[in-house]
C-alpha cells in the first residue's frame, strides 16, 4: 500500500495560502411570466418559465453585499427581460439575460438556462435552451 499523501504543515509561509479569485453566484427556478412564442396563440399571453441564472464573478473576499452579486437583482434583471415586451424565442430571452448580468463588471461568465414547461405538455416536462456568455 502507497505512503499517503502528505498534508503541508500548518504554518506553511503566507504565499502558499490559496488565494480567493472567483466565485459562482446562482438563483434556481425562477417563476417568470413571460408573453412568448412564435405560434399565434402564444401571442396576447403570458406564460411560465423556469429560470436559472450562475454567473461566475471576480471575488477577492465577502465582508459585505457589496462585495458579490444580490440575488434580488439576479432575479429584478429576469423580470425586467420579460417586462420588455413579446419575445418570439425563448434563445433570445436567455441571450438578453445573459447580457443583462454581463454588465455587472466583475461577471465572466454567466450561464442562463430558460426552460418552457407548457412547450410540449403533456408530452414533456420542459423544452427550452442554455445559453454561455463570457469574457474573452
Amino acid at each position: 500500500m502507497a505512503d499517503p499523501i502528505p498534508f503541508p504543515p500548518l504554518d506553511a509561509p503566507s504565499g502558499d495560502k490559496p488565494k480567493l479569485t472567483a466565485a459562482t453566484v446562482f438563483v434556481r427556478a425562477m417563476r417568470i411570466q413571460a408573453e412568448i412564442g412564435i405560434h399565434d396563440h402564444e401571442y396576447g399571453r403570458s406564460q411560465p418559465l423556469i429560470v436559472d441564472v450562475e454567473m461566475q464573478i471576480d471575488a477577492a473576499g465577502f465582508d459585505n453585499i457589496h462585495d458579490t452579486v444580490n440575488y434580488e437583482q439576479i432575479l429584478s434583471k429576469a423580470r425586467a427581460v420579460a417586462a420588455e415586451g413579446h419575445t418570439k424565442l425563448v434563445e433570445a430571452y436567455a441571450e438578453r439575460l445573459a447580457r443583462a448580468c454581463m454588465e455587472d463588471p466583475r461577471a465572466r461568465r454567466v450561464r442562463v438556462r430558460v426552460e418552457k414547461p407548457e412547450a410540449l405538455a403533456p408530452h414533456a416536462d420542459a423544452a427550452g435552451v442554455e445559453v454561455v456568455l463570457e469574457r474573452a
